[in-house]
């Protein structure tokens, strides 16, 4: 199986403007693979489930050659309701962020 069947969806000229959904990533999977539909699917459920899952306990994922999902802890802050321009308190939240590896910048500006 090609480690990087997935990415190669992405180089065609269809999707070039379009966004990756969920769906193409199982068809890929299911192309690929030879695998059913169902089964394609229940993969990419249980990936994303498991990154998911990961960030949500506040651990980061680093997956290699692709990137590493970090979760952030943002403190309470002043700022203002875009609608009525009122000064308001945001609460402390967390914030999930990428950044891609070398690897993955290095292909995305090889084209």
């Amino acid at each position: 199986m090609d480690r990087n069947f997935i990415l190669d969806i992405v180089d065609t000229e269809e999707h070039k403007t379009m966004t990756l959904t969920k769906i193409q990533i199982v068809e890929s999977v299911q192309n690929q693979t030879g695998f059913p539909k169902n089964r394609s699917l229940e993969i990419e459920e249980t990936l994303l489930e498991i990154i998911k899952r990961t960030l949500a306990s506040g651990e980061d994922v680093m997956v290699s050659g692709f990137g590493k999902f970090s979760v952030n802890e943002k403190k309470e802050r002043k700022g203002r309701n875009p609608s009525t321009g009122e000064d308001m308190m945001l609460k402390e939240r967390k914030d999930v962020t990428f950044k891609c590896s070398g690897k993955l910048r290095k292909r995305v500006n090889s084209n």
